[in-house]
Order: C-alpha cells, then structure tokens, then sequence
C-alpha cells in the first residue's frame, strides 16, 4: 500500500513526464535541424539562434524537469522567464520559430499551481513572441495591425489549451484521489470483515466448548464425586460403573476436542442418526443423576434423519444444554424430548418438573444466551417458559425454509 499511496500523491503529470520529454526534445530537434539547411540565415545568426535553441534545451533539462516533480516556485518562474526570452530571440531571428510555441505553451501550464501564474506567463510569452515578430517586421504600424489579430487568437489559443489542461490535471488527481480513498476503505472494510470472522469464530468455538466439553468435564466430577460419596460408604459396585461412566465420558470428550479442532461435524452425529443420539444422551443422563428422560418424537426416524446436517447439529446442542441446566439447577426428577415438524419448521421442545427460575435472573448467563445466538444465527427462535417452582420449557424452532443443502 505504501508503495500504491506514494504513486497516487504525486502529481500526475509525473507519471506522465516521458511522453513530455520525447515530444519537447523531439520538436526542438526538428527546429533545430530546419535552421541548418534553411538558407535564410547567416553564419552568425545561425550561432545566434542554435544557442538560443541550445539554451532553452539546457533550461528544459536542469531546471524544468526538476521544477515539475518539486513544485517548488523559484526554479519554476525563473524557467519561464528564460524559456520567453530564447523563444523571443529565436522569433526574432526567424520569425517562422513561432512554430516552438506549440511545446512551450504547455510548459508554461505544467509548471503552475495557480491559474493566474499560469495566465501572466501566458501573457508574457505572447506579447514577447509579438514583440519580436514585430522588431522584425520593422516596428511599423501595418505590422502591428497585421501582427496583432494572431497575437490575439494566439492568447486565446493558450488560454483556452492552457485551461483544459489544468482542468484534465485536476480531474486525474480527483480520480487518484478517490482511488485511493476507496483503497483505504476497502483495507478498512477487509480490516473490519476479519476482525467480526475472528470474533465470530471466538464464539463459535466458545459455544461449541461450553455445549460439549464443559458440560462433558462437569459430568465427570459429578460422577467422581458420587463415587467418592459411594466408596467412603463402602459400596464398591456402584463405584466400579462410576469409574466406566467416568471414562466413557472422558473418551467422549477426547473425540469432541478433536473434532472441534479439525472443525468436523460433532462426532455423536458422524457415526448415528439425531435420534440415536438424543435417546444416547438420555439415557447416559439419567444413568448418571437418577432423572426419568424421555424422548418423544413426533415424526419418523427417517424424517429424522433427513434433516439438514446444520439443522440437527443445532437441535443437538439445544437439548445438549437444557439438559446440562437441569443437572446443574433444576433439580427435577422427570425430563421430556419432544421432537417435532409444524408448520413453521422443524422444533424441539425439553421440558422438566424442576424448581424453575427467574428468566431474567438466567439472562446473563452463558448457556441459554449460546443457544440462543446459534439457533438465531439459524433464523429459528428460543422460547424460555419458566418460573420459580414450575419448572422450566425450552422450546427451539428453525424454519424449514431455512434448511441448507444435506
């Protein structure tokens, strides 16, 4: 970018400057090369005139050229004050060089910031060349009146050349300057698209880690810690199933924590249906708190199963933390799955005889705030009934024309 920033705050006649240079030196050199076999000139005002011709190349060179990049005034003005007087000498001596004008002109405009700058050495250089047609002339009035109509078309001429010049720069510079502005703000906006990825990603994954692996690690110290309670009892039976579930759960996990970093489908779906699934998880949550979990479903395996991948990996998740909230607050002794279509889509609904809660004071909590945000970001809804000593239904809908490609 820096690079592409440097070009656009140059002036654009500098990237433009070769095609100048080739056609200044090339009619100086055909003006040039006209004086040395045009018979009209003696051997001293051909010295005369090619030095002049020699001078204004040498202005052009030193003095010109480093004005145009610089901008500075000082080299700029005393250029065209030299560049005047060899065009007004070479007039003077051949009054056919007024031919030199159509490269000088121009020059005059380069080298301007200010229209009125511009316009001054337009005049000067006009009235230079007519005064010097005219010494030539013999500085008679004919000549004067014949000399006058073409210094006037000439003034007119330059003017006009002159200003739509200056107008062709200050367009191409408004144009580099909106290109670059556009660059930046498209940097900007790339900027700003990787930034909201990288945040999203953020809590993709921190979904995704509280959905499986956090409440995958607090089923594990629950179990640890009521075959703790088992064992200072002295029963050892249960504790050994403990120990089975433990790993189990552990070996889960594991499986979970490599397919979030491989981004795979969640691994209890890549090897069984969504139904499979939810009556798995069931019936490991009730081996492992004593709650009656039921799975109810309201349209068959194969409806089931043909679900959209996208849409089941959020149902899943759904009943992964209604569940999870039960074991951690609930306290209740009977969970229903209810899995259905309507009209409005495919839904799922977990509802517990628990102690409830205060839906506001849940809020702020990260579960029901994860599911929400990956079930809107699925264009379905979460519906949270509940109220201290009632229990708690959750219920999650996705639109069926939301269904992405299985």
């Amino acid at each position: 970018m820096e690079e592409a920033s440097g070009k656009v705050d140059e002036p654009v006649w500098v990237r433009t400057l070769v095609a100048w240079h080739v056609v200044f030196w090339t009619l100086l050199g055909v003006i040039a090369s006209a004086s040395l076999i045009s018979p009209d000139f003696s051997a001293r005002q051909r010295i005369v005139y090619l030095s002049l011709l020699g001078l204004l190349g040498l202005g052009y060179q030193f003095i010109a050229k480093p004005a145009m990049v610089s901008r500075h005034e000082l080299p700029s003005h005393l250029y065209r004050l030299l560049m005047i007087c060899c065009v007004a000498g070479a007039v003077a001596i051949y009054p056919q060089s007024t031919f030199i004008m159509f490269i000088v002109s121009p020059q005059i405009w380069l080298l301007s910031d200010r229209i009125l700058d511009a316009v001054i050495f337009s005049l000067l250089l006009i009235t230079a060349v007519g005064t010097a047609q005219l010494w030539q002339a013999g500085l008679t009035m004919d000549a004067f009146w014949n000399i006058l109509p073409w210094m006037l078309i000439s003034l007119v001429v330059s003017l006009l050349l002159g200003i739509w010049i200056d107008k062709v720069i200050n367009q191409s510079e408004q144009r580099a300057e909106l290109i670059h502005e556009l660059q930046a703000t498209r940097d900007e906006l790339a900027a700003a698209h990787h930034t909201a990825g990288v945040m999203a990603e953020r809590e993709r994954m921190a979904r995704e880690i509280h959905d499986t692996l956090a409440q995958g690690m607090t089923s594990i110290v629950m179990l640890a810690q009521t075959g703790a309670v088992e064992l200072a009892r002295g029963t050892a039976e249960p504790v050994a199933a403990r120990l089975a579930a433990i790993e189990d759960t552990a070996r889960e996990n594991l499986a979970e924590a490599r397919a979030l970093v491989a981004a795979f489908t969640p691994v209890a779906l890549s090897g069984a249906t969504l139904t499979e699934v939810l009556r798995r998880q069931a019936e490991r949550f009730a081996a492992e708190t004593g709650v009656d979990v039921q799975v109810s479903l309201d349209l068959p395996d194969d409806e089931v199963a043909a679900l959209p991948q996208g849409q089941q990996v959020v149902l899943l998740r759904a009943a992964q933390e209604s569940l999870a909230n039960v074991r951690k607050h609930a306290g209740a002794t009977r969970v229903l799955i209810t899995l259905g279509m309507s009209a409005d889509g495919v839904a799922i609904e977990i509802s517990d005889d628990g102690s409830g809660f205060e839906p506001l004071a849940a809020a702020a909590g990260f579960g029901l705030a994860a599911m929400r945000g990956r079930v809107e970001e699925s264009g379905g809804t979460v519906q949270v009934d509940t109220a201290p000593g009632r229990g708690t239904r959750v219920q999650v809908l996705i639109p069926a024309t939301n269904r992405e490609a299985s």
